[in-house]
């Protein structure tokens, strides 16, 4: 019998089971009395282990130990992927870390009798396969992927200040050895199905035309079983390699996370290396241990932040707006880095510039961008194929979105606008990168003005998520939707911002940036200030920040700020400071050289110049500067709520994202009780100890 036939034999055989006691799976029975388990859960796009979901699969249990199965397939009802992990919105509702760690006991439990069923147990995958998702598969006998592009298995738990706790820690362990396993939990890292089947985490790779159910049928006839890890994955559980590779973790992440801010990374490896060896130690601890993290500060600051980029995402959908064409004009570093994302995202770009010799570094960037995604060398041929040169804009009539990144000159935009615009088509949507010149004024050489929107992206385009949509008073409702839809489909945060000058990041930016410089004209080291943005949890210190956006575009930013950006202000020490670097050709990281000496990329800082400063206290004069900002900003309404704002200055400039936001830092800060005046202590040590306890949060 055919491959073909016997599947579609194995389709006319198989029968509902059970549909009325279950919501969100859906069971079949095949002749061979395996039962294949669709988890599909009711009105959501994708699956997630609610507390629902779980119960029902707590019954699915009950009948697999009932009955003498075959077999029992656990598989995805929904095209949008196997399982997404568990439900984060449910992550709230507990008071304690004990109730966290019963409700984890008891899906351990659950995971445990299905590791335990007599029948053997297949996880068919196809899709996003990640945190509870995963877990519930490593329970399985056997797990078959699909290799397709869209098939990912990770944990990602430690972005949201927690690790695997429905087992995941302690299987994977055993499953894939010690080393593989914490690296794919401490990274959240998403593997593809191929690489998955290299480390063990799955068993067999299947093609894309193949069947997964036949494969998983197949399996369960032919009584597979995981193989598990080899000898020297093995070993890495054993207690002396466990203590020496924590060791080296440790420091690893100590150059990604501050233990002090996000705790969870340290908290897996030390539960590994006291337990790795007894997967029930292991099991125990792990319940024990994310029960704790799971009702900590930073996971509920995480948790927003989750909850925040899920709202952002909502941006744009629902509107009917599919880019096949770009066009980008100014091929500097902004608009040819935007080109070649967009190229990407599997759109057809078009680059126009003055001569070709502005647009060759830009295709150079471009190439090296997508040798480093891609790899595939004919994929990389096809992309640079996407990305076409357009010295005369003859190819703008074909694009459904219109980029201008030229350079910040209100007239200069101006005048390419009134030569672009007769070019465009109907519908498209014409946008500018402007980092901080109101649209309005823009806008006013248009004969449609109506279609102008901006598209601020941030620098480096493919590393930061966030674009602000900004839209001036003549912008119409639809292309707004247009812009958020294209971002959307380039795999971007879309912020609808007003137009103020500024907007929303440089606005609150600015201020920041140049508190830090006045510190710094008084004699604070910048490696100092730095080091006091950091530790409060910026990822990044505001001189290193406006050396790597670029001191020429900080000074812009803050003449805008000024009212007029024609017009220097002399009688601005921070402004007259970065003037004088600018004119001396010290722009920053890219010309080599700004506040800061840049080697290969990176800010030469010395050594031990923070040492002697009181960090508590800089911190909180950068960090007060910032939010006033923010405050002022969303009493003028230049984004519509407080979680929006949030959501911009989280994912636009990093700010300390296990706070949850400026506005949520605010609010907690608070509701912290007052210490009453005659308690304070003038003693410098004191208040020190103070503020550093409030910059911890």
């Amino acid at each position: 019998m055919s491959q073909s036939n016997a599947h579609q034999d194995l389709k006319e055989t198989a029968h509902d089971v059970m549909a009325d006691k279950f919501r969100h799976w859906r069971l079949t029975r095949d002749r061979d009395n395996i039962i294949y388990a669709y988890l599909d859960r009711e009105g959501e796009r994708v699956n997630a282990l609610s507390r629902e979901v779980l119960e029902e699969f707590e019954q699915l249990l009950m009948v697999a130990e009932q009955e003498q199965l075959t077999g029992l397939v656990i598989l995805s009802g929904k095209s949008t992927g196997f399982v997404f992990g568990a439900d984060v919105k449910e992550f709230d509702g507990f008071d304690s870390a004990e109730s966290v760690t019963r409700e984890i006991s008891r899906v351990h439990d659950m995971f445990t009798r299905l590791e335990n069923l007599s029948c053997v147990t297949v996880a068919a995958i196809e899709g996003y396969c990640l945190g509870g998702g995963l877990e519930m598969a490593l329970a399985c006998d056997y797990r078959i992927a699909k290799d397709v592009s869209a098939t990912r298995l990770g944990f990602p738990e430690v972005q949201l200040g927690i690790f695997p706790g429905f087992g995941g820690s302690a299987r994977s362990v055993k499953t894939i050895g010690g080393l593989k396993a914490m690296e794919l939990m401490l990274t959240a890292r998403q593997i593809n199905a191929r690489a998955a089947r290299a480390i063990h985490l799955v068993d067999e790779v299947i093609g894309r035309h193949e069947e997964l159910v036949w494969a998983a049928r197949r399996a369960i006839l032919a009584g597979r079983k995981s193989n598990g890890p080899g000898l020297i994955a093995r070993l890495s559980n054993v207690m002396p390699a466990r203590k020496l590779l924590a060791m080296q973790m440790r420091k690893q992440t100590r150059g990604k996370a501050n233990p002090e801010h996000y705790p969870a990374p340290y908290r897996l490896i030390d539960t590994w290396e006291r337990f790795g060896g007894s997967r029930k130690k292991m099991m125990r601890e792990e319940a024990r241990v994310v029960g704790e993290l799971m009702v900590s500060p930073t996971a509920e600051g995480l948790r927003r932040v989750y909850n925040l980029m899920e709202r952002l995402k909502s941006q744009g959908k629902g509107t009917d707006f599919t880019v096949r064409h770009v066009h980008v004009i100014g091929a500097g570093t902004m608009g040819g880095d935007i080109a070649a994302w967009c190229v990407l995202r599997n759109m057809d770009v078009s680059l126009q510039d003055r001569e070709m010799k502005y647009i060759k570094p830009a295709l150079q960037r471009a190439e090296k961008l997508f040798r480093k995604k891609l790899r595939d060398p004919a994929k990389v041929k096809a992309a640079l194929d996407r990305l076409q040169p357009d010295l005369d804009a003859s190819l703008a009539g074909r694009a459904d979105v219109v980029i201008e990144a030229i350079f910040e000159d209100a007239q200069a935009k101006q005048e390419l606008f009134r030569d672009i615009e007769p070019k465009l088509k109907d519908g498209a949507v014409l946008a500018t990168n402007t980092s901080a010149i109101p649209l309005e004024k823009l806008a006013s050489v248009l004969q449609q003005p109506s279609r102008l929107i901006g598209l601020h992206f941030f620098n480096p385009v493919a590393k930061m998520p966030l674009v602000e949509v900004v839209y001036g008073p003549d912008t119409d409702a639809e292309y707004r939707k247009k812009g958020a839809a294209f971002c959307q489909q380039i795999s971007r945060f879309p912020l609808p911002v007003k137009s103020t000058p500024g907007f929303l990041v440089n606005r609150v930016l600015a201020p920041y940036m140049m508190t830090a410089l006045q510190l710094h004209q008084e004699g604070v080291p910048p490696e100092a200030l730095d080091a006091a943005a950091e530790a409060f949890g910026m990822p990044m210190g505001p001189v290193e920040l406006a050396d790597t956006v670029g001191l020429d575009v900080c000074l812009m930013v803050t003449e805008v700020l000024h009212g007029n950006s024609s017009e220097k202000q002399p009688d601005n020490p921070q402004q007259a400071f970065i003037q004088s670097l600018v004119d001396d050709g010290k722009l920053g990281k890219k010309s080599g050289e700004g506040i800061y000496v840049w080697d290969k990329e990176k800010p030469k800082k010395r050594d031990g110049a923070a040492d002697g400063h009181d960090l508590a206290a800089l911190s909180e004069k950068l960090i007060d500067v910032y939010i006033k900002e923010c405050q002022a900003a969303l009493a003028e309404g230049v984004v519509d709520d407080a979680d929006l704002l949030d959501a911009g200055m989280i994912f636009g400039t990093g700010f300390a994202p296990f706070r949850g936001g400026p506005m949520h830092y605010l609010e907690n800060l608070e509701r912290q009780p007052k210490v009453a005046s005659s308690d304070r202590s003038a003693d410098t040590d004191e208040k020190t100890d103070n503020a550093q306890e409030n910059t911890r949060g």
